[in-house]
């Protein structure tokens, strides 16, 4: 008799935009071939922790797997591990992802969640579910945290595996057809991830936890066997890549789109400016040719010293930006820009020249798509930012209801943190000024959005936009609720 395996992914946006529980796949792939394994889906079903229930009850599961993100994901995830736990109190509950990394002290005293698993998790979680099934200790799986004696334990970290070596997602335990969408690159869209980790360490983002600078890629080939395996299996015209930075390796990125061309996939990925400039104009025509259509990018400031605060390197000013911009137009492929507004010690001073910033990428490339988040902290060690968020009052929830509360759900988002030193007349600004951009330039990602209507925008905008005043742009959000034009937001999340 086979055991099976639960897999819960909590929802992490609206219905019909759902994709692929990209991680999910990943570590079930490791037991696929010797365990069942069933995904419940918060985007899909409306009442997961039932359904949890249910299927633990009809399988005799003893495992459930989650894979959380803060924001949304926590927050339906709290509340159903808690119901589910209550229940079934002798199913095991493991989280992953980044949340449970940074956080695994939080998760594991919150008395519902079990084991937390750190980094890559695809060795670790095969020789967890294995001890949990057939016996053995928990004390020697490496990258496991867990509860002993109400002290919470952290086993070392696990060698990192080639993701050569992994086997591929087990497509066939799931409806895959229940996640292809429509978007800005085609009519039935999936998603990818070829790649673990992120080699750089900006101080802001959480994924330096998760894998220590290192960056373990899927072959080209391998890569572009998959997306083939996709296209003629669901025929999509459409390919999100979610890594964490796809373009690290030119060689790699040249060969894919090589091995890509002809099949008619537009797609679009994530990458750093200093990085993607860097490539040579050969590389980007092949880019051209495979079917790129948007590239997501952290220019992050409008200001090169606050770039060397959040640790984004020298390359990677804001001239080169510019520049990237403009190369990109003569290729035809989109640049989507984030932000990172209101960085302290001087919010407003920084969100100013931000503004400035965006002002001249868009007189350069009108085309730019804008994603624009205020400054949150996260926790890693020796970040400037970090530091001065603490001395001016910042704490993190010390438990994980608090995690999952409306108030640090919107934390989570970056789009209202309430932290003590952001004012809200400050917090303003930067949404005042993206209603009055996103109107001037709406997003081109937005199909809906055709030329009449792009040229009503952009007349109602236009004063504003010229005269640089942003407040209180009542005019242009009465519009949005009629049009329901959407701002630009990245692509894969």
């Amino acid at each position: 008799m086979r055991h099976t395996v639960l897999f819960y992914n909590p929802i992490s946006t609206s219905k019909g935009k759902q994709r692929l529980p990209l991680s999910l796949l990943a570590v079930s792939a490791v037991i696929a071939n010797d365990y069942d394994v069933e995904f419940i889906d918060g985007n899909l079903v409306d009442d997961p922790a039932e359904h949890i229930i249910e299927r633990a009850r009809a399988t005799k599961s003893k495992l459930l797997a989650v894979s959380c993100m803060p924001g949304p994901q926590l927050r339906q995830a709290v509340p159903v591990c808690k119901k589910v736990k209550a229940a079934l109190p002798d199913l095991t509950i493991v989280w992953g992802g980044y949340f449970p990394t940074q956080h695994y002290e939080v998760v594991l005293k919150s008395g519902y969640v079990d084991y937390t698993i750190g980094g890559q998790g695809e060795a670790p979680f095969r020789q967890l579910v294995d001890r949990l099934h057939y016996g053995g200790s928990i004390e020697d799986v490496p990258s496991v945290s867990y509860l002993k004696n109400g002290e919470v334990c952290v086993n070392d970290r696990a060698p990192n595996v080639p993701m050569d070596n992994l086997p591929w997602f087990p497509y066939d335990s799931i409806d895959v057809s229940s996640y292809v969408g429509s978007s800005y690159l085609g009519t039935r869209v999936l998603n990818h991830n070829t790649s673990f980790g992120c080699p750089f360490a900006c101080n802001f983002c959480a994924v330096v936890a998760l894998a220590n600078r290192r960056w373990l890629p899927e072959s080209a080939k391998r890569v572009a066997d998959i997306v083939t395996h996709l296209h003629d299996k669901w025929k999509i015209n459409g390919l999100e890549m979610h890594d964490m930075d796809f373009f690290v390796r030119e060689d790699r990125t040249a060969e894919f789109s090589e091995r890509i061309t002809g099949k008619d996939i537009n797609w679009w990925g994530l990458g750093r400016v200093d990085t993607l400039m860097s490539y040579s104009d050969d590389t980007w025509e092949k880019m051209k040719r495979s079917g790129a259509k948007m590239i997501f990018m952290g220019a992050e400031s409008g200001d090169d010293e606050t770039l060397k605060r959040m640790n984004k390197g020298g390359k990677s000013g804001t001239a080169q930006t510019l520049a990237l911009v403009e190369r990109m137009k003569h290729y035809g492929i989109v640049p989507e820009l984030s932000f990172v507004m209101g960085n302290p010690p001087d919010p407003r001073a920084d969100i100013e020249s931000t503004i400035s910033f965006i002002r001249k990428i868009k007189q350069i490339n009108p085309a730019t798509e804008l994603v624009l988040y205020i400054y949150t902290p996260v926790p890693q060690e020796g970040s400037i930012l970090l530091d001065e968020a603490t001395k001016l009052g910042f704490r993190f929830p010390t438990t994980l209801d608090e995690w999952a509360s409306p108030e640090w759900a919107k934390f989570s988002m970056r789009r209202d943190p309430s932290t003590p030193w952001f004012k809200d007349s400050t917090r303003r600004r930067v949404r005042n000024f993206e209603s009055v951009i996103n109107a001037y330039y709406p997003t081109v990602t937005d199909m809906r959005l055709q030329g009449q209507w792009r040229s009503a925008l952009r007349a109602l905008s236009g004063w504003r936009y010229k005269l640089e005043y942003y407040d209180w742009p009542y005019e242009l959000k009465a519009l949005q609720r009629v049009m329901h034009y959407r701002r630009p937001e990245t692509t894969g999340f």
